[in-house]
């Protein structure tokens, strides 16, 4: 089940942590970047939700590395243009950085397989 899949928790608890960060970006920054940033972590946990449901997971593990990869620039451009502070892009970076792990990690398992 999905509940068991601990890179979908992680991903699923970055944008619990995520939404109320978006809110506070500059209103004219909230419904471009912010909202980018919030669509590709959802984009992200497609991936991951799709891939579990797979039999072949290689393709969304990898369209899941890209979109993880893509949401990593997006959130430094946020901290770039002072939308989040110093800290908050610490701990995204740290959940982002263990989300990657996470993925690597199921990656790894399933291309050993092949």
């Amino acid at each position: 089940m999905l509940g068991d899949l601990i890179i979908f928790q992680k991903i699923y608890d970055f944008l619990l942590w995520l939404h109320p960060v978006v809110n506070k970006f500059p209103k004219s920054q909230r419904f471009v970047l912010g909202q980018r940033i919030e669509n590709k972590t959802l984009d992200l946990l497609h991936s991951i939700v799709v891939a579990n449901s797979e039999r072949d997971k290689s393709i969304m593990l990898g369209r899941a590395s890209v979109e993880l990869d893509e949401l990593r620039i997006l959130v430094r451009l946020s901290k770039d243009l002072r939308f989040v502070n110093i800290g908050q892009y610490g701990v995204a970076a740290e959940k982002l950085n263990e989300i990657g792990r996470l993925l690597s990690g199921w990656t790894a398992k399933f291309s050993r397989r092949a």
